[in-house]
């Protein structure tokens, strides 16, 4: 709201490449700006000022912005809230319907999607989605979204409000979509996560890019993170809070296995 007291800024002064083929994960506390930043890579928001860029197509052009969504798909957090159509198919099918496919295309654009996703087409085209569970709803969700073809996908808190098994399983699914070539861009709040899987981590803080490196990078910042309320992976966190008892543990401790070998290196040195 432009000129009045309520007017703010969402996001400012963020700049920054994504390249194809990378795995980023977007990491920020609740209103630091994720979810403005990433509705603006597949122009469902346009900035008030600068430009984002899609392969070279400015999203501030409106007659382009179905080539932008076709290149860059945004899966929502609990995406499977927006299932609607009577059948699986149907409901996966209904994206590539409206981009103006005919029935033949769409078919292999769902069977496509399905596989990627890790759902059988014979066994589940003609369920209701409402009587799957919840990891094939979001599976599901998810495949509606890679039936389009895009090149990239950005994904919001895609375990969210999964059990811990299910949550494993879409992360490796994701995972698998990445080593095939497609771009992934992930907000996630776990960190265990984000050094798990990310090529590149994001730290975006009061709207503005805090960091911006690899995991081992971005996570060198403990002191930093924590600070602005944020976490770090469990190794790190456990490792951090070691060295302020003052044992002399490596900065570059990640992971809990990292940890322990850490220690074990430590005490076999004394």
């Amino acid at each position: 709201m432009e000129g009045t007291p309520m007017e703010k800024t969402a996001i400012a002064h963020i700049s920054m490449t994504i390249n194809e083929g990378e795995f980023i994960c977007v990491i920020g506390h609740t209103g630091s700006g994720k979810s403005t930043f990433i509705q603006h890579i597949n122009g469902l928001l346009t900035p008030t000022e600068g430009d984002v860029l899609v392969d070279g197509i400015n999203t501030k052009e409106k007659k382009s912005v179905l080539d932008v969504r076709k290149k860059v798909g945004l899966v929502f957090q609990y995406p499977e809230y927006q299932l609607f159509e009577e059948t699986v198919e149907k409901d996966i099918a209904f994206g590539c319907k409206n981009l103006g496919y005919d029935e033949e295309k769409q078919k292999e654009c769902v069977k496509n999607a399905m596989e990627t996703v890790g759902l059988d087409y014979e066994k589940f085209k003609d369920v209701s989605p409402f009587d799957l569970s919840g990891g094939q709803k979001r599976r599901v969700a998810i495949a509606g979204v890679i039936a389009m073809g895009p090149e990239a996908v950005i994904l919001d808190e895609p375990t969210s409000g999964l059990d811990p098994q299910s949550a494993m399983e879409i992360l490796g699914m994701i995972k698998d979509m990445n080593g095939k070539g497609k771009t992934i861009i992930m907000v996630t709040h776990d960190m265990d996560y984000v050094y798990k899987y990310a090529s590149r981590a994001i730290v975006i803080s009061g709207g503005r890019l805090l960091f911006n490196g690899t995991p081992r990078e971005v996570f060198s910042n403990a002191k930093e993170l924590m600070k602005i309320g944020l976490d770090v992976p469990s190794g790190c966190r456990y490792a951090y809070e070691l060295r302020k008892r003052g044992m002399d543990i490596s900065m570059d401790v990640m992971s809990v296995d990292e940890l322990i070998k850490d220690l074990k290196r430590g005490s076999e040195n004394e």
